[in-house]
């Protein structure tokens, strides 16, 4: 007897196109040796992002409830944040919550020590920075994460001087936004 099983898991948890470390990236990190291929690389994350039957809900929930690092959603960081600028809406830093505990391996890497790699070596990797810092890659984003997310708050502050509503827009603004970005058409 065999027995099938039908996992639904989505292209991007299974496909190894989605575990490139570029496609997580900002540009700002990527030499030019490490940009050669990349075209490519987000040309077959697309396709295989494009046909999962999650794509809708990922998208929606990366552009505006949860600030995502990296590939998501046939989109990248520029992409999300432009669609978010065509919306008028702005992420709440605060919903993004803790991202695990502090390392306990060799004492943990100060947050200070983090940036200052990063303004010390604007180029390298995440996993360039974890070297030098003797952490995990992981590490290195969570802190990268938490920069970016104080400063969301900083000018979510702003924002809040100004005392505007928060907005929220439908499903079907959110994808009419999407389909105006160039990279959709790749999708």
């Amino acid at each position: 007897m065999t027995i099938v099983t039908d996992i639904a898991a989505p292209p991007c948890t299974r496909e190894p196109v989605f575990r490139d470390e570029r496609l997580y990236a900002g540009a700002h990190e990527l030499d030019a040796a490490s940009r050669v291929g990349l075209g490519e690389i987000l040309a077959q994350a697309h396709r295989r992002c494009a046909g999962c039957p999650m794509l809708v809900d990922c998208l929606y929930r990366a552009v505006v409830e949860v600030d995502v690092s990296g590939f998501v959603a046939c989109t990248t960081e520029a992409d999300r944040a432009s669609i978010r600028d065509s919306l008028g809406i702005v992420v709440d830093a605060n919903q993004s919550g803790s991202y695990g505990p502090a390392r306990l391996g060799a004492g943990p890497v100060s947050h200070e020590a983090v940036l200052a790699a990063r303004t010390a070596h604007p180029k390298d990797t995440c996993q360039q920075l974890a070297e030098r810092l003797g952490c995990s890659t992981s590490t290195i984003k969570r802190h990268l994460r938490r920069a970016r997310a104080e400063a969301a708050e900083q000018a979510s502050a702003l924002a809040a001087v100004a005392d505007l509503p928060r907005r929220i827009p439908s499903v079907d603004e959110v994808l009419d936004a999407f389909d105006s970005l160039e990279s959709s058409q790749l999708a």
